[in-house]
């Protein structure tokens, strides 16, 4: 395995980041909104 990385190995991996970051997002995003959703329901008690 070289340290040098090729045109498409390094587009494959900021593919896969990107993905990730999508992931993370999405799940960062929703917990949010859960969240949120959960203390509304808490401060209306």
């Amino acid at each position: 395995m070289s340290a040098v990385m090729t045109p498409e190995q390094r587009r494959r991996n900021r593919i896969a980041g990107l993905i990730l970051l999508a992931f993370v997002l999405a799940v960062f995003g929703w917990t949010f909104v859960r969240g949120a959703g959960f203390l509304a329901r808490m401060a209306g008690q």
